[in-house]
């Protein structure tokens, strides 16, 4: 029986930076031959351009558990709400046991992760399309995770994760990058040593991008810190880091992006011909009727935000909430 590594970083995570962003990947992502058929699903994505700003920690459950490669393909059967692992090719042997005891091994290691792309369909690594099969071999209407994942999410709740076919939608991709980055920055910035000051700086930050996501829960966030329920400072950061990311867990739709970025055109109107201001919100306007990507509005903002921006404005991570390289690809929505 040969057995790939259960958990490997990839060879060039050890000479990137530190401040690089650690993410999770199917091991067949990598192009590692872990799969059943003794293959692999390598993604271009991920190694071609998300490589250049993550460093990627690579896992396959299924040789973590110790079976075979090339193994018979394996799928879910019975109850939804608590399906088994088994062989497709035949016999009913429960092999959930075995592949959660090689899951249990990893999962406390993946506290340094700042999300995780996992291999679409997978009975293991599926997100929420995985297929369980009845008696009559027909599949059941309702679909689930795989096992994996699902042990994954219950371990870290809050951690963004997504299956590497749903990337190429850009606008899951946009959101998943955001999370990814936002998720980071409050374990590096509040996490790493918390305090009431450094909870409402970063949330200075991210003002707007609440603003554009969710504001019933960033107005629920604001008045948190504001005082007006007053809690430890550990269930304070706890509860602020669960609803911030919840916040953020959906796509940001045209009106709250049309609406945060008239917000932000306040902060220059005084220094920005009338004229001018006139066009930049017929840009705006024309974003949110769909004629022009994001991508003008923003960046006819930053331009006069250079000039004429305050510092506070100008720390908004909505303008830039990820790598400005990445953009192209994913704030057209």
């Amino acid at each position: 029986m040969r057995q790939a590594q259960v958990i490997a970083t990839d060879k060039t995570a050890n000479t990137k930076s530190q401040t690089m962003v650690q993410i999770g990947l199917s091991a067949c992502l990598a192009g590692q031959k872990v799969r059943y058929n003794g293959g692999h699903t390598q993604s271009r994505l991920c190694l071609n351009v998300l490589s250049q700003y993550f460093s990627f920690h690579t896992f396959c459950p299924e040789v973590a558990a110790g079976f075979s490669t090339p193994r018979p393909a394996m799928r879910l059967i019975g109850n939804p709400t608590s399906p088994q692992l088994v062989f497709s090719n035949g016999g009913n042997e429960d092999l959930s046991a075995q592949l959660n005891q090689g899951v249990a091994t990893i999962l406390p290691k993946l506290d340094t992760l700042d999300g995780y792309i996992l291999m679409k369909n997978s009975p293991s690594c599926g997100l929420e399309r995985v297929k369980i099969y009845q008696q009559n071999g027909h599949p059941h209407t309702i679909r689930t995770a795989g096992l994996f994942t699902q042990a994954l999410i219950k371990q870290y709740p809050l951690m963004p994760v997504e299956e590497e076919g749903r990337l190429h939608d850009d606008g899951l991709l946009d959101n998943f990058l955001l999370r990814v980055y936002a998720y980071s920055n409050f374990r590096r910035e509040v996490l790493h040593a918390p305090s009431i000051h450094k909870l409402i700086t970063f949330h200075g930050t991210y003002k707007y991008v609440l603003m554009a996501h969710n504001q019933k829960l960033s107005r629920y966030l604001g008045q948190l810190l504001n005082g007006n329920k007053k809690m430890p400072l550990a269930n304070l950061v706890n509860n602020y880091f669960k609803v911030f990311m919840q916040a953020l867990a959906k796509p940001a739709d045209r009106n709250n992006h049309t609406n945060t970025l008239l917000h932000i055109l306040g902060y220059i109107k005084k220094a920005v011909s009338s004229p001018a201001r006139q066009h930049i919100v017929e840009v705006i306007y024309k974003y949110q009727q769909g004629l022009t990507p994001l991508t003008t509005p923003l960046a006819l903002l930053t331009h006069y935000l250079d000039q004429y921006g305050s510092s506070y404005i100008n720390a908004q991570r909505y303008l830039n909430p990820y790598p400005e390289r990445l953009n192209p690809l994913t704030r057209h929505i």
